[in-house]
Parts: C-alpha cells; sequence; structure tokens
C-alpha cells in the first residue's frame, strides 16, 4: 500500500504533513520506510516523554493491557486512582479530572471556573481572561478562550465570554478585571503555538495576586510545557506560584491519549456527580504508562532537563544564521535569518526532525534525550541555520 496516497485518498486533509513515513523507532532515534533514521527532537508534538518504545513504559502499558483495556467511570480502578494520588502529591493539588486531550483538559477547566464564580458570586460571573498568542485548543470553547484571530478564521461563532489582554501588560489585565465580571484568568507560562515564548515572572506573579485579591480563579494551561519539560515538574513552579486550577495532557501519557484536569483547594468540590464526565477520561492502560512517566520525573531526570537546555542555548546563541532564542527547557524556540520552513527540510534531508512554531523553529527532545545523539543533531541544526 501507499500510505502517503492513501492518507491522502481517505484522511481528512487536515494536516500539511511532511513526506516522511515513520515506522519504527527507539529512543530518539526514529526510521522511515526506507530504513533512514532520523535523531527525533519533535517527540510527537511534547508527547513521548522518553522517547520511542521506552521498556518501562511499554511494560506497565503491557501489564496493564493484559489485565484491563477498559471499564468505565461507574466503577473504581487502581491506575486512575494511583495516578491521581501521585499528581496531587507531587503538586498539592486537591483532586483530577481525567480526559483524553488538553483540549478536554481545557474545557474541564473553562467549566470549574464558571461553575466556581457562578455558585459563588452569582450567574453573572462567567469572563475569563485569556492572554493575545495563546493556544488552548481546537474545540470551539477552547479556540474561542485561544488569543490568535488566525485559529477563529470560519468557526465563528465562537463560545462567547472570553476576552484577551497582551502578554506581559498587567495594566491590561487590571483593566479587564474592572470593566468585566470575571471567573478566570487563564495563562500558558509558555506559549508554545504562539511562539514559544515564556511570560515574565514578574507579570505572572502579579497575575497570582490579582487573582487572589479578586477571588479570582488562576488557571496554568500545562498541557504542553508541562511534565518535566520546564526543568520543573510543572512550568509554573518556575513562578514560585500556586495557581487554582492546573491543566495537562501530551507528554503525561508518553504516547497514550490521557488528559488531566488537577483541582486546587477552591474548587476540589465544585464538580459533582453528573456536572462533567468522559468515557474513556482516566482509561486504566493510558494512566498506567502515566505512573510510569511520572514516577521517573525525579530531581535528576530534572537536572539533566535543565543542562541540555543549557547546552542547546548555549551552542545557537550567536550561531551564523540565529537571531534568537527563546524556550524554557526542552521546550526551545529558534528565530532564525531563513524562512523556519527551509531549516526544517534541510535538517530532515540531514537526518533530524524538528518542528515549527509560528515563524520559529521548535524543538521538543525527549527529556532523555542521550547527549551524543543531541549534539549531533545540533550540529546538523546549526548548519541548516547558515
Amino acid at each position: 500500500m501507499d500510505i502517503q496516497s492513501t492518507d491522502k485518498q481517505y484522511i481528512a486533509n487536515t494536516y500539511a504533513r511532511f513526506p516522511i513515513n515513520i515506522v519504527s523507532g527507539k529512543g530518539s532515534i526514529v526510521k522511515d520506510e526506507n530504513g533512514k533514521e532520523y535523531i527525533d527532537l519533535a517527540t510527537g508534538i511534547a508527547v513521548n516523554t522518553f522517547g520511542i518504545a521506552d521498556e518501562e513504559w511499554i511494560e506497565a502499558v503491557t501489564k496493564q493491557l493484559k489485565t484491563l483495556q477498559h471499564t468505565s467511570n461507574l466503577y473504581y480502578s487502581a491506575p486512575c486512582a494511583s495516578l491521581a494520588k501521585i499528581l496531587c502529591e507531587r503538586t498539592g493539588m486537591k483532586k483530577v479530572f481525567f480526559s483524553n486531550s488538553g483540549a478536554e483538559a481545557n474545557e474541564c477547566a473553562i467549566k470549574v471556573a464558571r461553575k466556581y464564580a457562578q455558585e459563588k458570586k452569582g450567574d453573572k460571573f462567567s469572563t475569563i481572561v485569556t492572554l493575545k498568542n495563546s493556544f488552548h485548543g481546537r474545540t470551539i470553547t477552547t479556540l474561542a478562550a485561544t488569543g490568535q484571530e488566525i485559529f477563529h478564521k470560519d468557526f465563528t461563532p465562537l463560545t462567547p465570554g472570553f476576552v484577551y489582554a497582551t502578554a506581559n501588560a498587567i495594566e491590561e489585565i487590571e483593566a479587564i478585571i474592572a470593566t468585566y465580571n470575571c471567573a478566570a484568568i487563564m495563562i500558558e507560562v509558555v506559549q508554545g503555538e504562539g511562539g514559544v515564548n515564556p511570560l515574565e515572572y514578574e507579570f505572572v506573579q502579579d497575575i497570582a495576586d490579582i487573582a487572589k485579591r479578586h477571588d479570582i480563579l488562576l488557571i496554568c494551561d500545562e498541557v504542553q510545557i508541562g511534565n518535566g519539560r520546564s526543568g520543573k515538574l510543572y512550568g509554573y513552579m518556575n513562578y514560585d506560584i500556586i495557581p487554582d486550577i492546573v491543566t495537562t495532557a501530551k507528554g503525561l501519557g508518553g504516547g497514550l491519549p490521557l488528559g488531566a484536569t488537577m483541582l486546587g483547594e477552591k474548587v476540589k468540590d465544585v464538580l459533582t456527580p453528573g456536572s462533567h464526565g468522559s468515557t474513556f477520561g482516566g482509561n486504566p492502560i493510558a494512566c498506567a504508562g502515566a505512573i510510569s512517566i511520572i514516577n521517573r520525573l525525579d530531581n535528576d531526570l530534572l537536572n539533566g532537563v535543565k543542562e541540555r537546555s543549557e547546552y542547546i542555548k548555549n551552542e545557537l546563541e550567536n550561531a551564523d544564521g540565529v537571531i534568537s532564542i527563546s524556550g524554557m527547557g526542552l521546550m526551545i524556540g529558534i528565530e532564525t535569518e531563513k524562512d523556519a520552513g527551509e531549516v526544517i527540510k534541510e535538517c530532515m534531508k540531514k537526518g533530524v526532525l524538528v518542528i515549527k512554531a509560528k515563524d520559529k523553529v521548535r524543538l521538543l527532545p525527549a527529556l532523555n534525550i542521550p547527549m551524543e545523539q543531541l549534539k549531533k543533531a545540533i550540529i546538523i541544526l546549526k548548519n541548516a541555520c547558515k
């Protein structure tokens, strides 16, 4: 079967795919159908936390697969309960709602925020403040939360009740709070799809202070920067704040669909039976895999993330053809003199997979990528930028 022509004939045309059919891999090396090897610096867009075919993850998933692949949330499940306990103990959050994706995790956060505000303050309190250049998902509601008009085109009317402020402009947040009946402020501490741009430390601190003073919930979207990628377990931990709600997905499942909405003290009991649900949320296999991921995100691993991050930045700063470096940990954006698409194509020819974020080259390698492979990949990337 010609995979590419079959895909184009039968799969909805929503992805501008690269002309590569990846068939196998191990760690940070993937192979195409012709046997060509690539060093993978994208990890399925920050999903394959420990790379391809990670042995511990496979063992955990396979053991659960042979035991119980699915029950429903009408019954109890040990992997689901165990993962929730670990997440709460590691973050200080109190309860977790499991879903299947980042968009669903953010949908849950939005529902919780509105339910909390309306029960406490009245049904007029529903507005959620997000940031321009943000990205929170592709459902109609999470598109509305996303502060980029390019994603809104063709899908209006979107869910009402979202207002956008400029990142790092605290005066705009204050003006919105003074004007609208707000339920929450929702941020990514590193705006991924918006160009891999970290928020300023003082700005995040000020947002947390405003939210506390006005009893407005603070939601941190950790779908991409979470689960060790920032060099801490969750990105918000780099800002010395405690959110009311934390959402995550991608790297949590290590390669299986899993989203999580972690609820803090204020909102731990907002959701009640029948108020929210998910058929596959908390699937035993996905949760078993996630437990194997989270339990390995210890200080040694996180220090390794920081070490690799510093290496990449030191190598690329002032390199020929590189204008600037942004990001945090192993979520890095590279502004290049060449068109980013051309750099990506050149890397691909030379056996390195990188992706794009707006007009930047984006790196999202496995958190444990061997330094030898990383060094080889960065040499190729530097040459592609010239």
